[in-house]
């Protein structure tokens, strides 16, 4: 280890130490001290280093929120390796794909996973369930009961540490590989913007599969405090689990802050602990969860899977609209199409550079070296920055276009690649359109193949079968032809500005 080094291993051992007895994690029917998880990595570590993962391995796991995950993502940190956590959303073609890409040592399934995760483990991967042992897969929790815990790896803290899939701008995800440096930069300058302590208690709704769940997890983890850990969303159950707990920090995305705030209203609760809450939400429901509860504030935030985290933040209330302010480990930068720095308050890219910047997309270095030129992070978003350096998100460049329904993230590309799979459908254009419930829905516009009209919900139906069903297209028009650029190609601006995008 470097002599400047601070891993995620270092601060699951330095919580050991200053808070043996505090809760790091609560679950359903119990909970895990700080000590505990500190005792517990190291075992499943011991457990893990004996079935031959060593450092720069890679650990997949396809499961939902539970005590396996936190012990595998400390697990992992002791041993050096890089734990790829898969969205359970996702087809069994795209968990393939993935699984594939990163080519893993081990495989962690949860039993009712099994399927999506391949139905068995591939030849020379190891499989572990999280229930009994059943065929190709041995169970997991045997590995806690290694000969021995297994010592921290030597590794710096700039190594990887999550491969999160994202941005399947080309109509295939890549892997970004996030760094122990990066993550905890996020989680120490949340951790000081929102003022956690020991006492404080992130509401872990957010899958953690996705970086906003894991860098809330995170933020608390680095002030000493807990997170409660849930394996699905119920509104009423979790309004009564906040007031338990006294849940300080919550996320979430569309439509759970309003469900949450109807929960609320319905059990006659004020949630008096939450300080925090942040996420993707629209301002209606934002101005409903403040009145409902005025203990917290909602924050406005802008970040990427890339970035490790939010690089803007700021109390919404400061500038409604807004994304925030950078925060204070990151330089942000707008730039026009030859990445010149755009005059005070112009539009243009936004770059990021700091120590929260990836390391790189896994197995694509021309893609990286794209990406990461001249020094910055080029984020592919558009925006500006006010006279008081609030950040204003303007939406994704042309080439990488982005649909965020719920939260999740949609690019065009894949799901145009999956709809010209379909017999009858020559060629499409997909887009997002705004929608009352989930933020944003996916629409498609299709040349119609051989002049016969389709019946629309199969063609949806046939997207949903291919890939995660919540990339398929909600709504759906079927044309004979579309606008042609002058450069060559579909004119995409065209079609949306006719179809309502």
């Amino acid at each position: 280890m470097s002599l400047r080094a601070f891993t995620l291993s270092d601060l699951i051992d330095r919580n050991a130490a200053l808070f043996p007895d505090r809760a790091a994690f609560l679950f359903d029917d119990h909970s895990i001290t700080h000590a505990a998880y500190a005792a517990r990595t190291a075992r499943l570590a011991g457990g893990l280093a004996a079935a031959g993962v060593g450092t720069g391995d890679r650990i997949v796991v396809v499961a939902p929120n539970g005590p396996a995950f936190v012990d595998l993502f400390g697990a992992a940190a002791r041993l050096g390796a890089i734990l790829v956590p898969v969205n359970v959303r996702l087809s069994a073609e795209e968990v393939a794909y993935v699984i594939a890409d990163v080519a893993p040592r081990v495989l962690v399934a949860a039993p009712a996973l099994h399927a999506l995760a391949g139905g068995e483990p591939p030849a020379g991967v190891l499989g572990l369930t999280l229930g009994d042992a059943q065929g190709a897969w041995s169970p997991f929790g045997a590995l806690y009961g290694a000969a021995a815990d297994a010592p921290a790896a030597d590794y710096d803290d700039d190594a990887g540490l999550l491969i999160v899939h994202t941005a399947a701008v080309g109509g295939r995800p890549r892997g970004a590989l996030l760094s122990h440096r990066g993550l905890l930069s996020a989680s120490v300058q949340a951790g000081q913007v929102w003022r956690l302590g020991p006492d404080d208690v992130n509401v872990g709704v957010l899958p953690l599969f996705h970086t906003a769940g894991i860098g809330l997890m995170l933020a608390a983890q680095h002030a000493g405090g807990a997170t409660l850990v849930l394996t699905r969303f119920d509104p009423d159950t979790l309004v009564e689990r906040i007031d338990a707990v006294r849940g300080s920090l919550i996320g979430t995305f569309p439509p759970m802050l309003a469900a949450v705030v109807d929960a609320a209203s319905r059990a006659g609760r004020s949630l008096s602990s939450l300080r925090v809450a942040t996420g993707i939400d629209v301002p209606d429901t934002i101005a409903r969860f403040q009145a409902a509860c005025p203990s917290a504030d909602f924050w406005a935030a802008y970040g990427q899977t890339e970035t490790s985290g939010m690089v803007s933040m700021s109390p919404f209330s400061e500038r409604p609209g807004s994304a925030g302010r950078p925060t204070a480990l990151n330089v942000v930068a707008i730039v026009d199409e030859t990445d010149q720095p755009v005059a005070a308050g112009g539009t243009g890219e936004i770059l990021v550079r700091g120590p929260m910047v990836f390391r790189g997309y896994w197995g694509c270095d021309a893609d990286t070296a794209v990406t990461l030129r001249d020094g910055w992070h080029h984020t592919g978003d558009r925006g500006r920055v006010d006279a008081d350096g609030y950040l204003w998100y303007a939406g994704r460049s042309p080439a990488k276009e982005l649909i965020k329904p719920g939260g999740e993230n949609v690019y065009p590309a894949e799901v145009e690649r999956t709809l010209r799979e379909h017999p009858d459908v020559a060629d499409a254009v997909v887009f997002g359109v705004p929608d009352p419930q989930w933020g944003e829905a996916v629409k498609a516009v299709c040349i119609v193949r051989g002049g016969s009209m389709p019946d629309p919900d199969a063609v949806i139906e046939f997207v949903g079968q291919r890939i995660a069903r919540y990339k398929k297209p909600k709504h759906i028009v079927f044309v004979d032809e579309m606008p042609q650029a002058s450069s060559g190609g579909v004119d995409r601006a065209a079609v949306k500005a006719a179809h309502g995008g």
